[in-house]
This record gives C-alpha cells, structure tokens and sequence, in this order.
C-alpha cells in the first residue's frame, strides 16, 4: 500500500484522446447535423465532472464512460442519444451534476436516460434491499425508453471486464447479481453476445477454478477442433459456391459456462461434451427471399450428413419472442461425431448479436415485434404490482429464462406462453376476464381441466362461465405474471370487502360492550385471537371463522406486545450486519474458538473446511456459513449484498464435517468390501451411512462421510476411483434430511 505510483498525465490525456476519437470514429456512420457536436460538448462534460476520480484499477475516471459508449456503440449498435446519455451516465450519482443541468445542458430525453440509470439513495428500506428496489427503478423506466436497460448493460459489462481490481466479496457480490440479473436481461433483449459474456465473467469469478480448468481445455483443444470444422465444412462449400450463394461459416465454441452448465447437469467429463462448438453458416440474401435461401442451405448440408429429426429448430417461420431468427440442425459426421449448424441470414445474424438495437434499425413502422409486446407486458406488471421489490425481481427473473411453448387459439392465432404454462394461463392472456371466468379447456378438442400443461403446437378453447369466480387455489400452477397478479388484485379485493363487513360486525359487538374501536382494542384482538394484522382480523370475523360473540373476552387481555414492524426488522438486520462487520473488519474466521460472533453452518449446502464460503447475516438465527457455489448464494449476493461478509476457514480444524459422496460403476462380487476398505481402514473415515443400488450389473451407492476439510474429501475420491470397476466418483450435495 506505501509504494507512491508516479502518473504520466501527459500519457493519460493522449490515452483519454485516444479512446474519445475511437468513439468518434466508430459513430461516424450513423451521425447527423449536430450529433459530433453535442457529443463533444458531452465527453468535455464528463471529463470535467470526473477529472480528480480515479477508477479501483488506478485509471482515470473517464475510461469508464467512454468505454461504455463505445460498447454502446459497436457491440449493442446504439445512436447519438445513447453515446451521449452513456457518456453522462455516472455525473449525477458520482459529481454534483443535477438532473437539472443535464435537462438544461444536453434536453429532457438525455436526462429521463440518465435518471434510469442513476442509484436510488439512502438504505434499505422495507424492501430490505438495495439492488432489488434499484433494478425495479431501472425497469420502470425501460417501459418508457429502452435505452436505459441498453446502456445499464453495457455499463455492467465494462464493470464486469475490469472486475479483477475489485476485493473479493465485491467480485462476488457483482458476480453473482450480473448472474441472477443482468445476464438473464441480455438474454431476454436477444443479446446473445453480451449474455454469454457476462456468464462466462461471472463464472470467472465465482468459480474460478473450474472456469480456468476449462479454458485450458478449450485453448489445448483448439488446433484440432479447427481442422475438424475445416474438414466438416469442405465437402459442402463447394456446392453452396456453385449455387450463387454468397455465405461465412464459421465455428465457434459455446460459451465456457454452458459447457460447465452441460458437464454438471450430465455430469460428464470435458471430453464428453459433444457440442463444444457450433458451425454457422450466414448468407447475404434479400429479405423476400430468406426464407427460402436458408431451407435450400439446410437441404444441401443434409444431403452430405444426416440430421437428427428430434433437434431440428424452426426459429425462422416463428421467431422467438426477444426477436431471435435461425434454423438449427444437429448432424452427425461420417467419423459418429453430432454436430450443431446454424443456419442464418445476415439480417438474423445481426439481430441475434445486437438484439434490441438491431431490431429497430430493420423494422418497418406497421409491424409491433414480439419484443414490444414483451416489453408492454413488463410495463403492465410494473404498474399493477404492489409486490416488494425482491418479489418483482424473482417474478421478473423467472419469466426471464424460459423457453416458451407456441400454441394457437380455435381461430388459428398464435399465442406465446413460458414454458410450463397451463390453460389457466393462456386463459388470462387472452383477457382478464376470461382468466377470472375459466371453468376448462379443449386442448385440441379433448376437454383438459383448468392445470393442463399446454404443450407446443396446441390448440386451445377456453370453457368460461358467469360463475366462475377466481380462487387462492389457482395461484399453485399458474406461472405467467399476467395470471398471478390479476388472480392476487381479485382475492385482495374480495379479502377487502369481506374485511370491511367484518368490521362492521366488531363496531357493533364493541358498542354492545362500550369500548370504541381505536389502536389498543385493535392490538387486544388481533393478540386475542391470534391475527397477523387489522385486515386479516376483520377478514375473518366476515367470513364467520371468528365468532363475534367472542370479542367481549377481549377485555381479558391485559398486557399488549406491539407487533414488529417491518422497518423495525430491518433495523435489527443493519444493526446485525453492523455489529459483525465491526468485529471482523475485514473476514469472518470460521473454526477458530476465539470467534466473538455466532454463526451456524447452512443447511442448503453444508459446507466444509476448504470450501469457499461467505458470512449471510440473518434476521433471527445469526450469520449462516454458505458456500459461495451454493444454490441459494446468487440470490442472497444478488439481493442482499449489504448483509454479505467474507469469511475463510483456520487451519486448526478439529471437528469433523459431513459431505456425500456418489460413487457410479459396474456391480461386481467384493465391490463394497472394496470400498469400505479404502474408507474405514486406509484412511480411517467415519461413515455415517451407505446405500446401495444395483441395477443390471451397473452399481451405484451414495456415501455420506466425516471428513477434516476439502483436501481430506479429494484424497478420498482418488483412492476409491482406482478401485477396479469405478467409473465415476464425486461429491454430492448434502441437504437437510
């Protein structure tokens, strides 16, 4: 920390030039009249408001607002209002800038950009986090202007790059909030590019071990993966050639993060991978003309290898809702290798790599894109929705990633649902009303009830009565956002009338006794019988589960506990995470007796000495250890970061520590023995206990075992994989029995 680092300033101010004209010369083709201008007079702005910031890396302040221009404008395709707002992004939050001045110094259209962008202050509050409540800010304005989320993503990706300067728990925290939100965002826009980035990033520094174990195996593999797509593609592009055509293929390998997705959900080695890459084949053709262009490509690589009939995807004759076009095959060569192509116009190229942007620049004005629908859907649940901003974001996450089924009204009009939608769902998106009305469907003119999955290529009647009124049941399988807040607004409303004659009944009954109705005789019933909250009390007296010949006992209640608020719990949480982080400034030592703070070690994952870990401090129950590759960590990083604290393991560990171990390969006599063996007597393990499956000769046993740390697990695991007929040994997730 002493040494005193000497700064060219020269140096810097020729780089600064340098980036700024990089900028300039990559907007050039889109400028008008006053478009340089007006961006010159923004860089000069932001250079002003920055000049004495410096960056974590050491650098200038004003790297970060160029670069995010620039990737503004060459990865996402955006204009002059974008470069200009990016450019401006961090002077309100960050320099004392107004909104004021931006409106004044640079219009009104700037300025709504930049207060999409800009941090709601203070800290939590009942939402109880931050992140949450400031990406719901972010998403209100993306349904005016979709810049904002444009230019918030690109801002996230330059942070992303530049990561490697940040302490560790912020790595994680930003890590896995681009994970659980942003990267699902790019995704959703149909920005392929940046979406694999910011997984792969993510996954750099989250699990750092296995993402730089796959980019060695990537890099080692790279000479012969490039002679098997030269050899792949040789025989037909001479054919494509003959024809006209004028195409690029190219292969490209999938995303490091989808080969570690794949690995782990098959659980099978790098070598077994058997989509490492894909093949893309773009041609320059007239859009009347695609269509048919990419159907004769296909038939020409077929005729040269032949396709697997169960991975054929038609993304041309219905694209996907974020806009996405392809044709995809997987084949399989002549040496019994299946491989994946993509078949792709330049115009689906293009939109596929820039999204959202790309999008526009290729729309004619009659046509609304799927995307605009998307986006008018999110706009419709940011208004109606009274859920905490942590709610939102879960909701809005889960309609993020899913794929989505194709199914077709009795008139032939086609309607787009999220994977796993049922009728009840299709129901609502065609209207509220016929949602709250449904009583069946005809799924393809059989009669289904109401939870019908609704599976691709269905047609689909909705059955509707007068009647039918909708009920808290529903809410267990409808997933679409559209569906659950219509369902929770009518059983609000319906909770509110039967709440409003039930305090009706309580006014007489406490007349009857002479008390009034004011905040102590509320306390005393709601302590009396039990209830969570007013609403809920007189809810129950109207719908005649509380008898109101009951409430004269009330009087019986002498002392009154106020119930916790919720902005008191938050309290206690900051208070909490105060607290701990005063004690271990800068790390939680786990295992070590002189610990002054309690912490448990979570179910979810049960971690071991050895395991990354972080500190989640919880609102009743302490600090919980969790390990950083925990299901449920992205989530507590992404929304809680404030309650984050970093934590390591001491070396002087005593206690053993339970870990699971799943142990694949073929049945044969002696095998247990062999195995128990290595674990009791080698290596003197505690078991606690061993089931075992055989089926067919293949044998399977899960293992669950005290062991001293992680080192101690490794070494387990190699003894038992030289045991003759073991195919696969690895540890498994423990979870609470």
């Amino acid at each position: 920390m002493g040494e005193t680092v000497l700064i060219d300033e020269e140096e810097e101010k020729k780089e600064i030039l340098r980036r700024y004209r990089r900028l300039l010369r990559r907007a050039k083709p889109f400028l008008k009249d006053n478009d340089a201008k007006e961006i010159r007079k923004a860089f000069l702005t932001a250079a002003e408001a920055h000049k004495d910031m410096r960056r974590k890396t050491g650098e200038p302040y004003i790297y970060h607002p160029l670069e995010v221009a620039y990737i503004c404008a060459s990865e996402i395709g955006l204009g002059t209002t974008s470069i200009i707002s990016a450019l401006l992004h961090d002077v309100v939050e960050d320099t004392d800038w107004t909104l004021d001045d931006v409106q004044r110094e640079f219009g009104s259209k700037v300025m709504r950009i930049i207060d999409g962008l800009t941090k709601i202050s203070g800290v939590p509050g009942e939402s109880m986090s931050e992140q949450a409540e400031n990406f719901r800010k972010m998403l209100l304005t993306l349904s005016k202007d979709t810049r904002v989320i444009l230019i918030k993503l690109a801002d996230r990706l330059h942070n992303m790059r530049t990561l490697e300067s940040m302490p560790r728990h912020k790595q994680l925290k930003i890590a896995s909030e681009t994970f659980y939100l942003y990267a699902p965002l790019a995704h959703r826009l149909g920005l392929y590019a940046i979406k694999t980035e910011l997984e792969d990033l993510s996954m750099k520094y989250r699990e750092a071990d296995e993402y730089n174990f796959l980019v060695k195996k990537i890099n080692d593999s790279k000479e012969e993966r490039n002679r098997f797509i030269r050899n792949f593609i040789r025989p037909f592009q001479k054919t494509i050639n003959d024809l006209g055509y004028n195409v690029e293929i190219k292969g490209r390998p999938k995303s490091i993060f989808s080969i570690a997705n794949k690995m782990r959900k098959q659980n099978i080695p790098f070598e077994e991978v058997y989509d490492l890459f894909a093949i893309r084949i773009i041609v320059d053709v007239e859009e009347d003309n695609e269509k048919a262009a990419c159907w004769h490509l296909y038939s020409i690589v077929t005729d040269y290898y032949t396709p697997n009939p169960d991975r054929l995807r038609d993304w041309i004759s219905i694209p996907k809702t974020n806009g996405y076009e392809s044709l995809h095959t997987t084949v399989m060569t002549n040496k019994g290798q299946w491989v994946e192509v993509q078949i792709r116009t330049r115009r689906m190229d293009d939109i596929a790599e820039k999204g959202y942007a790309a999008h526009w620049k290729y729309k004619d004005g009659s046509s609304e894109s799927s995307l605009d629908i998307w986006i008018a859907k999110v706009r419709e649940s940011l208004e109606q929705n009274d859920m905490s901003a942590i709610e939102f974001v879960d909701d809005f996450r889960s309609n993020l990633f899913q794929e989505e089924v194709y199914a077709f009204t009795p008139k032939g009009k086609l309607i787009t649902l999220p994977n796993g939608a049922c009728a009840l769902d299709f129901a609502f998106d065609i209207h509220t009303e016929v949602g709250g009305g449904c009583i069946g469907a005809k799924i393809n003119k059989k009669l289904v009830s109401l939870n019908t999955k609704i599976k691709n290529g269905d047609q689909v009647e909705i059955l509707t009565s007068s009647k039918q009124k909708p009920n808290e049941g529903w809410l267990k399988y409808v997933i679409t956002s559209k569906a659950i807040s219509s369902i929770k607004d009518y059983l609000k409303e319906e909770k509110k009338k039967a709440a409003s004659e039930g305090k009706e009944i309580v006014l007489r009954k406490l007349k009857q006794i002479k008390l009034d109705l004011n905040n102590d005789t509320i306390s005393r019933m709601m302590a009396y019988f039990g209830a969570e909250s007013p609403l809920d009390f007189f809810y129950e007296v109207g719908k005649g589960k509380i008898d109101p010949k009951d409430i004269k006992k009330i009087s019986e209640v002498k002392e009154v506990k106020k119930p916790k608020r919720k902005a008191d719990i938050v309290d206690e949480v900051v208070h909490a995470t105060k607290k701990a982080k005063e004690v271990n400034s800068e790390l939680l030592i786990i295992g070590d007796n002189m610990s002054m703070v309690d912490y448990k070690f979570a179910n979810c994952c049960k971690p071991i000495p050895g395991d990354d870990v972080f500190g989640f401090v919880t609102v009743s129950d302490g600090i919980k250890i969790h390990r950083t590759t925990c299901p449920n960590a992205t989530e507590l990083m992404s929304n809680y970061g404030y309650r984050i604290i970093k934590a390591k393991w001491t070396s002087q560990q005593e206690i053993a520590f339970l870990a699971g171990i799943k142990v694949i390969g073929t049945d044969r006599l002696g095998m247990i023995n062999n195995i128990t063996q290595i674990i009791s007597n080698d290596l003197k393990v505690n078991m606690r206990s061993m089931s075992i499956d055989t089926d067919n000769g293949i044998f399977e046993g899960n293992i669950k075992v005290y062991v001293d740390d992680t080192s101690h697990l490794e070494t387990m695991i190699h003894k038992l994989e030289s045991v003759e007929g073991i195919e696969s040994v690895y540890r498994f997730d423990l979870f609470e029995d």
